[in-house]
């Protein structure tokens, strides 16, 4: 693995427009480590000038691109997950470094982000449509799916790598050209994929980075022009409904992954030491910054005693520290905003009688950490249980019957993903089948798989993201009559 100084000093940070550009004015910006608050290098700041020469320069390989034979795309893709597999170490480190999770995390991400390019490297071969005689038998139908066109892509900063590599894959393996807008506090890893984009043979201008603190000034004059086709976004629902009120003037197509309040459900029959390494996974991975952790933990009153006793002992066994420190589990959160919002959820909830189990209290000093914390006897009206607190924090309550829970589940916005563990296959069924959600895991704490279409329901958007369907938000569909 190479140092943190060479690792820095070898990534891109200029704009990525056909290749590393500075941005208009040399304008700047610094991108800080979480867990020191100190300035990792300076990138490219890039104003809605440099937007639009992005835009422009996937226009102008759009149809040169779509006429691209899938397989030759297909092999490019390949190519890219092959480059990315590696330098696992070198995308790993710079996820830490400037999102702050810990390395076995970034590791992990590094795996699940370059299969996506790896799945839609066989995907771009399967695009299918059909052929038939019509009904009335005067005639023919054919149907044909041709990709949509420019795209845009606005990702955030929990998953650096992933959630670019899940919108770019399935993107360029339908024939599309897309520009990405990545977060203004973890922009390098994007970076560094587009330049292995190329390396791959991918053809300039197809992929586009533009590196910004001013996402809604950049990406406005995007979604306003007629030649962007399509617009993809992961991030809060408030952004969220922003941008396809912003997206409708021009009937953009609109895919979101917006906000959860992802329901962690145990009943009276679990295993409940398998129900406690699951919500273990299902919460604090990626340090519970993530639209997937469980949110509430809602456990059956016949087990709550058991599994709280064991969970906790298990929360504890936490390091917190550094990411790039090889003992530490759990890194810091990405910013001060951040941690003032975990902070003032957990002290709302135990102003209101919640119990502190463990952690509860920032630490101080430099960078942004809070410890593994878990809640007890959580009050109803407690705001963590109604918002996202994108943290380490398991608030736990009590249900009793199987309505209870399943009400208690629903009892929610949000409808990304909700997790149930009991060993009774038909409560099971019945309760994946009743809960209000896009994805359900069943006595599984992480579900998320490339093969699998991702996406939530409610306040937690539309459109899938991996999977078969993944491709679909990536193409029209054109029906033409023959004789």
């Amino acid at each position: 693995m190479v140092s943190e100084r060479e690792l820095l000093a070898s990534v891109p940070t200029q704009l990525w427009i056909g290749g590393p550009v500075d941005a208009t004015g040399g304008a700047t910006f610094p991108v800080e480590n979480p867990a020191t608050g100190e300035t990792l290098v300076e990138v490219a700041d890039a104003s809605p000038e440099d937007a639009m020469r992005a835009l422009d320069a996937a226009v102008a390989v759009q149809a040169e691109w779509a006429a691209t034979p899938a397989r030759q795309r297909g092999e490019i893709l390949r190519a890219v997950y092959e480059r990315i597999i590696e330098r696992t170490e070198d995308f790993a480190l710079l996820m830490t470094l400037e999102m702050g999770k810990a390395l076995p995390e970034s590791r992990n991400e590094v795996r699940y982000g370059a299969e996506f390019f790896r799945w839609f490297s066989e995907e771009a071969v399967r695009i299918h449509g059909r052929y038939q005689t019509a009904p009335t038998g005067t005639g023919r139908i054919m149907v044909h799916k041709q990709p949509v066109g420019p795209c845009l892509a606005i990702t955030p900063w929990n998953f650096p790598l992933a959630m670019g590599t899940r919108k770019i894959g399935p993107a360029l393996a339908a024939g599309c050209t897309m520009i990405v807008k990545p977060a203004s506090a973890t922009p390098l890893t994007m970076l560094l994929l587009a330049e292995l984009c190329r390396d791959a043979g991918l053809p300039d201008g197809v992929l586009s980075v533009i590196t910004s603190r001013r996402s809604g000034a950049v990406t406005a004059p995007l979604i306003n022009d007629p030649r962007l086709r399509k617009l993809t976004f992961t991030g809060s629902t408030e952004v969220g409904k922003k941008l396809v009120e912003s997206s409708a003037h021009g009937l953009l197509r609109t895919s979101m992954e917006l906000g959860g309040n992802a329901p962690f459900v145990v009943f009276d029959d679990a295993d409940v030491d398998a129900a406690v390494a699951g919500a273990m996974l299902a919460k604090f991975r990626n340090g519970g910054e993530a639209c997937t952790a469980a949110n509430r933990l809602h456990v059956h009153n016949s087990v709550i005693a058991e599994f709280t006793e064991k969970f906790v002992a298990a929360v504890q066994g936490s390091k917190l520290g550094p990411g790039a420190d090889p003992e530490t589990t759990l890194g810091p959160l990405i910013n001060a905003e951040q941690l003032d919002t975990v902070s003032e959820l957990v002290d709302d909830a135990v102003t209101k009688g919640a119990q502190v189990r463990t952690g509860g209290k920032a630490p101080g000093g430099p960078g942004y950490f809070y410890p593994a914390t878990v809640l007890s006897d959580v009050p109803t009206d407690a705001r963590i249980l109604s918002e996202e607190v994108f943290g380490p924090v398991a608030p736990i309550v009590g249900f009793d019957t199987e309505e209870q829970g399943l009400a208690a589940a629903n009892n929610t916005e949000y409808g990304l993903v909700a997790y149930v563990y009991t060993r009774d296959l038909d409560r099971a069924l019945r309760v994946a089948e009743g809960l209000e959600s896009g994805m359900v895991g069943i006595n599984r704490g992480v579900i998320s798989d490339p093969a699998a279409p991702f996406g939530g329901v409610k306040a937690s958007g539309f459109g899938r993201e991996g999977g078969t369907e993944g491709i679909e938000e990536y193409l029209s569909t054109k029906y033409i009559a023959l004789p």
